[in-house]
């Protein structure tokens, strides 16, 4: 019997994200794959007293992994396990910054980016240089992100050196980066899922007030048709980060298409909805033939 697991975070709640397995479920279902949803709470591998991993998932030839766990994910992956995405490439798109270095030197066009310095004294003031040298490089507005964050959380904009400062320090103890802002973007840009490194549908994304575009801040979608320079760009992401699946942000700069964010566990409810392409069937069909053949 074709076999796999689906695994979601422990503690979540969203909606969104159990919609995404049970859409997945389904779809499984739908070729002759029991595919079992289950959150990532007991423990699914382990290093035991002697040093050897240890997986409780030996029955399934496959897991989903919707949860970005870097540890359990590594574990299985040790075992033998095939996991949709791979645990490198989860980890990649967790951490915008390491997104950004992985993406570095590969011809792919980014926003200028500072990594954030990170503090491990609160009291300890951000130094003034180093808000200078970050409004030099890149302007004001600028963007600070948090490494870490989805949904458009963690994402603030910088108007002046004021406001910079007062983020900076809101900021300092956590992962986080500077990113020049992309006026001719403003709350505009593409979201692009690929399945399989292949283009499986688009949507433009538009906030009538926000810099951020994200639908789940107000943000309204619609499908477009991506200019093949914009589906090469995401070709290419997909490839380096070596990504079965994922939804990539781009945006509209002056001089071409940007490269915002990868995200490797993208909710596709939304642009299925927008767009009428049946995501979880193609991304099950993907998975089928990658591990069945």
């Amino acid at each position: 019997m074709k076999r796999g697991i689906i695994l979601v975070n422990a503690y979540s709640r969203m909606e969104r994200e159990l919609h995404q397995s049970v859409r997945l479920q389904e779809e499984f279902e739908r070729c002759g794959i029991r595919a079992d949803v289950r959150r990532n709470n007991f423990f699914a591998a382990y290093v035991r007293g002697d040093g050897t991993v240890v997986s409780e998932l030996t029955d399934y030839d496959f897991c989903v992994y919707l949860d970005k766990d870097k540890y359990v994910s590594q574990l299985l992956e040790r075992k033998g396990m095939r996991l949709f995405n791979r645990h490198d490439a989860v980890v990649a798109c967790d951490d915008k910054m390491t997104t950004s270095v992985l993406l570095a030197d590969h011809g792919i066009p980014m926003p200028e980016t500072l990594p954030g310095l990170l503090c491990y004294t609160p009291g300890e003031r951000v130094a003034d240089e180093t808000l200078e040298r970050v409004a030099r490089t890149l302007g004001f507005p600028l963007v600070v992100k948090h490494c870490y964050g989805s949904l458009g959380s963690g994402v603030f904009k910088a108007d002046d050196m004021p406001s910079l400062r007062a983020i900076a320090e809101q900021v300092k103890c956590v992962p986080h980066l500077f990113q020049r802002f992309v006026a001719s973007s403003f709350g505009r840009d593409m979201r692009v899922l690929m399945i399989g490194g292949k283009l499986a549908a688009a949507m433009e994304r538009r906030s009538a007030g926000d810099f951020r575009s994200n639908l789940e801040i107000g943000g309204a979608g619609k499908a477009i048709d991506p200019p093949r320079e914009a589906v090469a760009l995401c070709e290419k992401v997909a490839s380096v980060l070596r990504l079965d699946y994922c939804g990539i942000d781009v945006l509209f700069g002056e001089g071409g298409f940007l490269i915002c964010e990868v995200n490797s566990n993208a909710f596709f409810g939304g642009i299925e909805a927008v767009t009428g392409v049946n995501i979880a069937e193609r991304y099950v069909r993907h998975i089928s033939d990658t591990v069945y053949g």
